[in-house]
């Protein structure tokens, strides 16, 4: 009989029963429109400030006014971004001058391709920074890259092919003092961005601790609903909406509140809250299991390495290199075996060129197109990493074989 092993956590998470339930009564029976005056839409706008105050709380945010709900995360990116430049376009005119943005070389696509376009558009000026090795960018990089005419700093959290921590609390510090140079000579800020999907569940989300004025994720990485993210932005930001129509979320983002999926968002994020040392213990146990799947596949395939930092990495990310290996050829004999994985970003499935990330780590092509994903959650058992582990160890010694590269018999 043929298994149904999840692998690809990192991609998509189920939505948690309890969330599931929590938002039920909204798709037909508190279906009201928030923006409607009468008591009936008023239940569904409580509904979502209650989830608004659920996320400040976790984020510790100074204020809920400083949440704004978005389709997703890829919105709440382009808003970060889009938003701060048209702010400072509309506060000096279409003469100023080119503002200049930092991001890291392996951002995520909604950030990457954003910013190739405002520089296409000749509006912005982009540095993308190099990546060690390690998956790790070094904070004396961003340091060295700041002009004066530096605007904006963009750095993901966690990186979502490979799971590497960045070091954002001490960008954050950076920028921090950065600004206060620059308000004694009268030079604008530089507001600081950061893409923390994969961070969520893992890691400390304070805002206040990493120094940022803008924060973006999403429900679905989380337990919670698709089609629903967050943008965290600091009170006194620069920032304008980019989307017309209407005056919600304090009139940055217009559009009908999708009142179940903010709800099903809010409650996932309170299930965080609510049980944070239930989580530790649950995440505790993903790294187990991950550091347990990482030492039998490097031990026991030869020619196998893990991409990115052990140390620095999130407890629930595994992403390895198979030398002469095809990944998709890997990644299709897995799911024949029902392993659902990947071999990098579900958001470039379609796409036939390796992964923008694994080749700013320096690997080459024919490298990067020889790598796994697996990605752990809170179901995945003992059980289903040690079918997996035979399963891949059969499937590359087959390719190998097939391939006419056959790297030490094991």
């Amino acid at each position: 009989m043929q298994k149904n092993i999840y692998l690809d956590y990192v991609a998509t998470t189920p939505v948690d029963k309890k969330v599931f339930q929590k938002m039920k009564p909204y798709f037909s029976e508190k279906f009201g429109n928030p923006s409607s005056v009468h008591s009936f839409g008023q239940e569904a706008m409580q509904a979502v400030d209650d989830a608004r105050e659920n996320i400040a709380k976790f984020l510790s945010c100074s204020s809920s006014s400083e949440i704004l709900f978005t389709s997703g995360a890829t919105e709440s990116n382009n808003m970060a971004i889009r938003g701060v430049l048209r702010k400072y376009y509309t506060n000096l005119g279409k003469d100023a001058p080119i503002p200049h943005i930092i991001i890291s070389a392996f951002e995520h696509h909604s950030v990457l391709t954003t910013c190739e376009e405002l520089e296409k558009e000749k509006l912005a000026e982009v540095s993308y920074l190099p990546i060690e090795n390690n998956g790790i960018i070094k904070t004396e990089t961003i340091k060295k890259a700041i002009k004066k005419t530096t605007l904006l700093i963009s750095i993901m959290y966690v990186n979502n092919e490979i799971g590497t921590i960045q070091p954002i609390e001490e960008v954050g510090k950076i920028i921090a003092t950065e600004n206060v140079i620059r308000k004694e000579d009268g030079m604008s800020k530089i507001f600081f961005h950061t893409d923390a999907v994969q961070a969520i569940n893992y890691l400390d989300c304070d805002v206040q601790k990493l120094g940022v004025d803008l924060l973006s994720f999403s429900g679905h990485k989380i337990y919670g609903p698709k089609g629903v993210g967050v943008l965290y932005i600091k009170k006194g930001t620069a920032i304008k909406r980019i989307q017309d129509g209407g005056d919600q979320e304090y009139k940055m983002r217009a559009g009908t509140y999708n009142v179940p999926s903010i709800v099903g968002l809010g409650e996932a994020v309170k299930q965080i809250i609510e049980h944070s040392s239930e989580q530790n213990n649950r995440n505790n146990k993903i790294k187990d299991l991950r550091d347990y799947l990482i030492s039998k596949v490097l031990k026991e395939i030869p020619n196998t390495y893990l991409n990115g930092s052990l140390e620095k990495r999130t407890p629930n990310n595994v992403n390895f290199r198979f030398d002469n290996i095809e990944g998709e050829g890997l990644l299709l004999s897995l799911d024949m075996e029902g392993i659902y994985a990947s071999t990098g970003s579900a958001c470039s499935s379609g796409s036939l060129n390796p992964s923008h990330v694994l080749l700013a780590l320096g690997l080459k092509h024919e490298q990067a197109h020889g790598s796994l994903r697996l990605t752990l959650g809170k179901e995945t058992t003992r059980e289903e990493i040690d079918f997996t582990i035979e399963k891949i160890k059969t499937i590359v010694k087959r390719l190998r074989k097939i391939s006419g590269n056959v790297l030490d018999e094991f």
